[in-house]
């Protein structure tokens, strides 16, 4: 692990790719593009006051433009932020999960430091996990470590209340399982 605090004023650089998919629907209004964007528009003081630079995507952009974005930078970790949907119209799944790259050993080491701090927030712990996997091109086609987090389900009446009701709570400990992961003290804005 590269510890920031030995490089002096050098400081990690993230890429910032809060969920561009406005077709997905919250289950009580809203969607997760717009969900995703206050987290991230909540994390830029805990970042800014930690000193992780970033850069960040935009609504107007896509999962293979953002995947594009990023590695045509020189970043040190791509983070993407979603909420998950079940698929089973039932809108009864619940869970919080991180998505890294089988074979990245930081991706994974990333994914367990998000999924042990989310445990600390998400309402179920023990519905929290970190899968691998090889079909998200969020962390299959970055350059750098990467994860995707899915915070909850927003097809879920109870999931979705978590994440409207948690934005800055979610911010906070995302930025925390980032310095966690950097080697860096969190700070308060």
């Amino acid at each position: 692990m590269t510890s920031y605090l030995l490089w002096g004023d050098i400081m990690p650089t993230i890429y910032l790719s809060p969920s561009t998919q406005e077709f997905n629907p919250y289950v009580d209004g809203g969607n997760e593009e717009f969900y995703m964007n206050l987290i991230a528009d909540a994390m830029e003081p805990y970042l800014y006051a930690s000193g992780i630079e970033f850069t960040r995507n935009t609504p107007q952009m896509t999962a293979a433009s953002s995947i594009a974005a990023s590695n045509a930078g020189t970043y040190d970790f791509h983070l993407a932020l979603h909420s998950n949907a079940s698929g089973d119209g039932n809108g009864k799944v619940r869970g919080s999960e991180v998505y890294y790259y089988p074979t990245s050993v930081n991706g994974k080491r990333a994914a367990e430091i998000f999924a042990n701090n989310l445990q600390m927030i998400y309402p179920i712990p023990g519905g929290v996990r970190t899968i691998a996997t090889t079909s998200i091109g969020e962390v299959r086609r970055t350059k750098a470590p990467a994860v995707l987090i899915e915070f909850a389900y927003h097809d879920n009446p109870e999931d979705a209340a978590w994440i409207r009701e948690n934005i800055n709570a979610i911010a906070q400990n995302v930025v925390l399982s980032l310095c966690d992961y950097f080697g860096i003290p969190f700070q308060m804005p």
